[in-house]
């Protein structure tokens, strides 16, 4: 097999050329080829080219795909706590190794989620247990579905194939940024639900996990709705959002230390202004255009994140009194504007407390001062850029407008904000604009607030990934404060299941 990098090709260029290339490379007609790496190089706008790593032979050499198989051991009774990336490919991996698990997910089948959602955006109802946080698939089931990650973890791979394996697009596992988007996210967390109850596993919903027992340090029970079950192992995959849960394990007494965070706005432009800046003009061709911006302008850093091209800002409140925001993207990014998470570093002198849930409270009080500043209704509090940076409040809306679908206020961002953040934003903004052309522009709109970027704790746990005192307990991906995103949190839930073989095979 010949592996061939650093191949290019103009955006009007079809692929198929790619192969003709593998062919005088081979001296010899291409039987098997595989893209390994897509990227796009845009830095000369000039001359912006697709860059690619493929693999090529002369003969037929099937892709290997990962293939999930029990061996048919005796095994344990395992609970995992969270039907989100985590709790997911925790109940996968642990399948491969023939552990039949019990999944237990306090919100409701991905399919009935999102109508629980959709009828939260047109009445102002909110469903505290069934929601953009709490749901099958958790958090990122509805955002952009971006399968990037800083992480190295070799795991990452095995995720990238999961993802393909049930039903996310092939390109997932080639492209430099892939993303699933949020349509296609749903089916592929359904199809993951699917094949874990034809193998033997168990998933619940509306099952809430309230409790657990310990017979000297160790798991001996979980309670489910306050039934209790005999259980040998608990993985809590719980998400950043389960805060009630955080108060029960605090007082069970697990170990739980403060974790800083970030907070913000979501801005939007349109999208078309991103695609000119990123581009220039006449690449049609071209998906459409993305940033990643930081600024070290103040002595807080500002940051964008969780960037989604052709998206929406979304409500995605769990809790009743408080506003939350978030971004979402369908496959197609075809939507007229673009939106980000446009945060600033929270530390712990912030919080005001030594307490190990003091940054619950900090991004609780952001909530409910947002929802306030908004007249309630889960309306959001928003403002024009140019007004918030020339320190005016915003009456109109121009070019720009929200897509946040359960309506806004004027408000400023000072309103909601604590001052050392939103000074933080405005030095950002500003120096962000010189990197990005029209990043400050005055109509562009600020939507707030964006409080759930990260877990706000970690749940200690030991180099065999158990928690503190409590045998047999596996704190897991980004809700007890392992990871920050889809791949690294699936990537923490194999990790975990490979912990839990390890102790029993």
């Amino acid at each position: 097999m010949l592996k061939l990098s650093g191949l290019t090709l103009r955006p009007h260029e079809r692929e198929t050329a790619l192969v003709g290339i593998c062919e005088r490379k081979l001296h010899a007609p291409v039987k098997y080829f595989r893209i390994v790496k897509k990227s796009l190089d845009a830095r000369d706008k000039s001359d912006i080219r697709w860059v690619y790593t493929v693999e090529c032979s002369d003969r037929e050499e099937p892709r290997p795909v990962q293939e999930y198989t029990q061996i048919g051991h005796t095994m344990p009774k395992v609970y995992i706590a969270g039907a989100g990336p985590a709790g997911l490919f925790c109940a996968l991996r642990l399948l491969a190794h023939g552990v039949r698990p019990v999944l237990l997910e306090r919100g409701r089948p991905v399919e009935e989620r999102a109508a629980d959602v959709l009828a939260f955006q047109r009445t102002g109802i909110l469903n505290t247990e069934s929601n953009v946080q709490f749901g099958e698939g958790g958090a990122g089931a509805f955002s952009d579905g971006k399968l990037n990650t800083q992480t190295n973890s070799p795991l990452n791979r095995e995720v990238l194939d999961g993802f393909v394996k049930f039903g996310a697009p092939e390109e997932v596992g080639y492209l430099g940024k892939p993303h699933v988007g949020s349509d296609n996210l749903k089916k592929v967390v359904a199809n993951m639900r699917r094949y874990i109850l034809q193998n033997g596993g168990e998933v619940r919903f509306s099952a809430r996990f309230t409790d657990f027992e310990t017979k000297n340090g160790k798991l001996s029970a979980v309670y489910v709705n306050g039934v209790r079950e005999e259980a040998d192992a608990l993985v809590l995959a719980v998400g950043h959002s389960a805060r009630d849960t955080f108060g029960m394990l605090l007082g069970k007494g697990v170990k739980i230390e403060q974790k800083e965070f970030a907070a913000g706005v979501r801005i939007e432009h349109l999208q078309s202004m991103i695609g000119r800046a990123q581009y220039g003009t006449g690449y049609a061709a071209l998906p459409p255009a993305d940033y990643k911006l930081v600024s070290h302008a103040a002595e807080r850093a500002a940051f964008t994140f969780c960037m989604c091209p052709g998206g929406v800002v979304i409500p995605s409140a769990s809790e009743e009194g408080g506003v939350v925001t978030n971004g979402m993207s369908e496959f197609a990014r075809d939507g007229v504007n673009a939106n980000s998470a446009l945060v600033v570093q929270v530390k712990r002198e912030d919080f005001g407390s030594d307490h190990p849930l003091a940054g619950v409270e900090f991004q609780r009080k952001m909530e409910r001062a947002a929802f306030a500043a908004a007249g309630g209704g889960y309306r959001a509090p928003v403002q024009l850029v140019g007004d918030f940076l020339a320190g005016k409040e915003s009456y109109y809306f121009g070019e720009v407008r929200p897509t946040y679908a359960a309506g806004t206020a004027f408000a400023p961002v000072w309103s909601y904000l604590p001052p050392q953040l939103a000074e933080s934003l405005r030095a950002g903004i500003l120096d962000m604009n010189g990197k990005l052309a029209g990043f400050a522009g005055y109509e562009a709109v600020l939507t707030g607030v964006e409080s759930r970027t990260s877990s706000p704790v970690r749940i200690l746990r030991t180099d065999d990934f158990q928690a503190y005192g409590a045998e047999g307990v596996y704190p897991c991906g980004e809700g007890c404060g392992y990871a920050g995103g889809i791949v690294s949190a699936a990537a923490d839930g194999i990790r975990v299941a490979y912990a839990i073989a390890r102790k029993y095979f």
